[in-house]
């Protein structure tokens, strides 16, 4: 469907039911559940009254994309780190190591080939006791919501900076860590309003701005400084 300079594409379903529906997903698909007598002219229209919000809904998961440029793993490239770039400086070593000094990030390693890898695994380490921290520093925030203690994962994610399970898990995305310290906290505490408002509702909104007044701030930050 167009709406101005939007094309809106959905998959549509037929179900034994009496409302129609829209869902808008974290991959941004839009399912459309109507039900089974619905002429497609009333499925439409419904879809077009809808569409501002459906667009509105896909520019919420999007900005909330992780997107980092392919990396060569090469003396002089640059890489990020709490929201700071570091160039890069591979070493030759005798054993594998990570070092920032200076504006560089030094890896040091056995086999040059294993720079990536050596590379990564440090971000990951960093990444766990970076987040546990800020974790620890916002949980009494929640106090009041019985939140106290969230289990906090790691896990490399191609389309979320973090998301959270029903049982109270906190995943975050490794990539994260190469983000600024205020935008790393402002995903935590999204994750952990979502313990507590489970979808972007207005609650939802309203309990992410009492905890983080200045929330779209580092929300920008983020989706600016990973490029």
């Amino acid at each position: 469907m167009q709406f101005g300079s939007a094309i809106i594409e959905y998959k549509l379903d037929f179900k034994d039911r009496k409302n129609l529906t829209i869902k808008v997903y974290p991959d941004c698909t839009v399912k459309i559940i109507a039900p089974y007598d619905s002429p497609i002219e009333k499925i439409e229209k419904h879809i077009k009254k809808k569409a501002p919000w459906i667009i509105k809904q896909q520019h919420e998961f999007l900005s909330y994309q992780p997107y980092t440029p392919e990396r060569l793993y090469v003396n002089g490239e640059t890489h990020l780190y709490l929201g700071r770039q570091y160039k890069l400086r591979i070493e030759k070593g005798n054993k594998n190591d990570v070092k920032l000094y200076r504006g560089r990030i030094t890896v040091f390693c056995i086999d040059e080939n294993d720079v990536k890898k050596v590379l990564n695994k440090w971000y990951r380490e960093k990444a766990f006791i970076h987040f546990e921290e800020v974790l620890t520093k916002v949980l009494p925030l929640f106090k009041k919501y019985k939140i106290t203690n969230p289990k906090l994962h790691i896990r490399s994610m191609e389309k979320r900076w973090g998301s959270c399970t029903p049982n109270g898990r906190i995943i975050l995305n490794p990539e994260l860590i190469k983000a600024p310290k205020g935008s790393i906290e402002y995903v935590i505490i999204h994750e952990l309003c979502h313990l507590v408002h489970h979808n972007h509702t207005k609650s939802f909104y309203d309990l992410q701005e009492f905890m983080m007044p200045d929330w779209k701030k580092w929300k920008e930050r983020l989706e600016h400084s990973l490029c």
